[in-house]
């Protein structure tokens, strides 16, 4: 008996596979007989245009998740992950602090892990490899970290890569004050010699307005004028520049043509003015990725997702002829009863 049944199974998936392929002949010679015009226009009439939008430039800071880093529970592959497949993004914008190694063997993976998904990489934020040395500061192996992230960044095709220009403020120094001459001319030396590297290669390097003398306009326009290179930009950091409230978007405003990158915390995204802030990018042609930066290490990947729906709904509401508004309302017909 079970020879029959097996008699019968290789049957039937021979019969089956015969016909698939008796099928598939068939056809074959249908569509040789098919005139050119005619295969043409089923082609046509069923290929994407894509040029028709184009992909939304929003993503997610892998420091967004620090919490979930440091519990253990999100590594560089995970973000990965995450950010094509929880929120459909195409783009990862990578926290120096997902590396836990930079080994080429380690950065092979994590290209694989890019490709396989198709992710760009619009940043790479790098922490601990701040340009002026202070304190117990080891200035060769800030150096060498450095040269070694430029090179991950051409590896995996970053557009931006962000050094803190540094020092730490010790010894009662106030960031207020600036930098001394000193620290001043040897800042924008480095930063002159990473950004010829980045230019050369096909992006750019620069610093970023969340602590330190750079978080205070004048300073990172002063920074910005001497350093005077195509591969220098900075990451503007929605909210960081010190001073009241009107002196932080008045500096918004200013810095936006030197803009590379951008990170968009919490209270700015919650801000109902967000479409008035970020439009000042979109007025100085900035064609770079909107990012969002999560700092509560708790409820991460809920929190990322309401503010990456803002920033959404603001850059959905350009595209299709809007203000930005992220609840639009509508004038009220006093002749329109409505139950409430």
């Amino acid at each position: 008996m079970g020879n029959v049944i097996n008699n019968l199974h290789t049957y039937y998936h021979m019969t089956t596979r015969r016909n698939f392929l008796r099928n598939s002949a068939l056809g074959i010679a249908a569509i040789a007989a098919t005139p050119a015009a005619k295969i043409a226009a089923a082609t046509t009439a069923t290929t994407v245009n894509k040029d028709a939008f184009q992909p939304m430039r929003v993503s997610t800071l892998s420091y967004s998740f620090h919490g979930l880093v440091n519990a253990g529970m999100m590594d560089i592959f995970h973000y990965c992950e995450t950010c094509k497949y929880r929120y459909g993004l195409e783009a990862a914008d990578i926290w120096s602090g997902m590396f836990t190694s930079t080994d080429d063997d380690f950065i092979d993976k994590v290209y694989s892990a890019l490709e396989d998904r198709q992710l760009v990489v619009p940043n790479i934020a790098v922490d601990g490899a701040h340009i002026m040395h202070a304190g117990d500061d080891d200035p060769k192996k800030l150096r060498a970290t450095q040269d070694r992230y430029m090179q991950i960044a051409k590896r995996l095709g970053a557009g931006f890569v962000r050094f803190d220009a540094g020092p730490y403020m010790l010894n009662g120094r106030k960031e207020e004050n600036g930098w001394t001459d000193q620290e001043f001319d040897f800042i924008v030396k480095r930063y002159k010699e990473l950004a010829q590297f980045a230019y050369d290669n096909g992006f750019k390097v620069g610093a970023e307005n969340h602590w330190g003398p750079e978080g205070h306009w004048k300073h990172t326009e002063k920074l910005i004028k001497a350093v005077d290179h195509p591969g220098f930009g900075i990451c503007m950091h929605f909210g960081g520049w010190r001073g009241t409230p009107e002196e932080n978007l008045a500096a918004e405003k200013a810095a936006a043509k030197y803009v590379a990158h951008t990170h968009i915390p919490w209270d700015c995204c919650e801000d109902p003015n967000l479409p008035q802030r970020l439009s000042v990018l979109r007025d100085a042609g900035y064609n770079g990725y909107y990012s969002v930066e999560q700092h509560s290490g708790q409820n991460e990947y809920n929190l990322v997702e309401a503010q990456l729906g803002k920033v959404k709904a603001v850059l959905t509401s350009w595209n299709r002829g809007g203000s930005g508004e992220l609840y639009p309302t509508k004038e009220k017909d006093p002749n329109k009863r409505v139950p409430w």
